[in-house]
């Protein structure tokens, strides 16, 4: 049988050059009412993708209540004065459309996408939902207990007990500090309640719509004007809130897990907001971190010591602060050994440089993964939408790559040295108390609390 010839590494081609990102034309607006309007044409597909985003979330209405902003997007598709919630079913179906209103920490919206063709009557049902939702009492008291279920369901889930753990440590008295109620907490939503938060979000002095797709821009601007022209509404007071608390030293938070067969790590600091200028550079030592399946954690305590599945980092940033995060769930043997490698890797970054090939390799996977993220609608769609929420400059999107590009080995140096903060990071362990408190407590002052929140010591 013959041989198949050995390939050297010196035979294996190079990348070809990176192909020109051609970005289509934005055409902005902005209505008398205040609603601000970015169209993007997009002809791949006879489809169009849009956002109708207002600028405030569960942050905002934290006085009044722990995710109360979700909790009002939830409702917002079960009923208008037009139209119950089962005909809004089937006419998004004769539209041939999707539709979902979501809520987060800083932002509400309502997602839709469908055929061009039938762009304006998609556009008069998002206009309803936006000023005319009800909130019938039936579908109240039913999303309402549908959401004790998923409070309940997240008690069980280490995941969310460490995020919630690491949020209470680094946020302290902010709203974001809050990222779901208590059982009590539901049992206590009114409707009263949710109409008001609807009644101060929606509103299109708050609200930015964007669309991306197969039509001409001017045609799409004449629709929109049409359809959301007579709206009215004020953009809500932005309200006070307690500054975060400076977390110093690292102290380990259990929450304890009894009978957990693996534990939950999770460990965190503050760090920067999309608008900073060191944003790009802690992306890019962010990835070589552990933001990339290449990256030196995963290679680390998944390739070389099989601690874990899937060890990961990322920047979180939120409209007012960003939180920098490491996680990984682990077995209970492993924890110390885990944390060691965690820190071992962080303390490398930011003691050397790192080698001009690594470096190379993580520039490629960022601009890599920005250029996939614009072959489709919805992936324009997205970074547009980062671009305008975050108040980005106009040509953030079209010189993203070659920023990226331009990093040396003492940029990610400097980002790792300023954002990584090995010394004051706050460590979150989720597990069997028994198995996993001795090893946790080689890593700093330990609290305790069980997985409703009650601190144990």
């Amino acid at each position: 049988m013959a041989t198949q010839p050995q390939r050297s590494a010196n035979s294996i081609p190079e990348l070809a050059p990176e192909r020109e990102v051609r970005w289509p034309k934005r055409t902005k607006a902005k209505l008398a009412n205040g609603l601000e309007i970015i169209l993007l044409e997009s002809h791949t597909i006879p489809k169009f993708h849009g956002e109708l985003y207002f600028r405030s979330g569960n942050a905002f209405a934290a006085s009044h209540g722990t995710a109360l902003a979700e909790m009002a997007a939830t409702m917002v598709r079960t009923g208008t004065s037009q139209h119950s919630s089962r005909e809004i079913e089937e006419h998004l179906r004769g539209l041939g459309a999707d539709l979902s209103v979501n809520a987060g920490q800083d932002n509400s919206s309502i997602s839709f996408a469908g055929l061009s063709d039938h762009a304006e009557p998609l556009l008069q049902l998002v206009n309803e939902l936006a000023r005319e939702a009800t909130f019938p009492a039936a579908e109240f008291e039913r999303e309402r207990r549908q959401k004790l279920e998923e409070v309940k369901l997240e008690r069980t889930q280490p995941g969310f007990l460490a995020s919630e753990r690491l949020r209470k440590v680094l946020f302290g008295g902010h709203p974001y500090s809050q990222i779901s109620p208590t059982e009590e907490q539901v049992a206590a939503y009114t409707r009263e309640e949710l109409q008001s938060v609807y009644r101060d979000f929606y509103t299109p002095e708050n609200a930015i719509l964007i669309l991306v797709g197969d039509f001409d821009a001017a045609s799409m601007q004449r629709s929109a004007e049409t359809v959301f022209g007579n709206w009215t509404g004020k953009k809500p007071a932005v309200p006070e809130s307690a500054k975060p608390p400076v977390p110093k030293g690292r102290r380990v938070y259990l929450v304890d897990l009894p009978g957990s067969v693996q534990t939950q790590i999770l460990c965190g600091c503050h760090a920067i907001t999309r608008k900073h200028p060191d944003w790009i550079k802690l992306g890019l030592t962010n990835s070589l971190y552990g933001g990339a399946f290449n990256s030196r954690l995963v290679m680390n305590i998944r390739e070389d010591k099989g601690y874990t599945y899937s060890p990961r980092s990322g920047v979180n940033p939120l409209r007012q602060y960003g939180y920098f995060s490491i996680s990984a769930a682990v077995r209970n043997d492993v924890v110390a050994a885990s944390l060691t490698e965690i820190f071992y890797e962080i303390d490398k970054l930011r003691s050397l440089l790192v080698p001009q090939a690594e470096l190379l390799d993580a520039q490629n996977y960022l601009t890599g993964v920005f250029s996939m993220g614009l072959a489709t609608q919805s992936g324009l769609l997205s970074q547009i939408s980062t671009l305008a929420l975050n108040d980005l400059p106009d040509d953030y999107l079209e010189t993203y790559r070659d920023k990226v590009r331009a990093l040396k080995p003492e940029d990610v140096l400097s980002a790792a040295r300023t954002y990584f903060n090995s010394a004051n990071m706050q460590i979150i362990v989720v597990g069997d108390r028994k198995q996993i408190e001795s090893q946790a407590a080689l890593f700093g002052d330990l609290e305790v609390f069980s997985a409703a929140g009650v601190r144990l010591s």
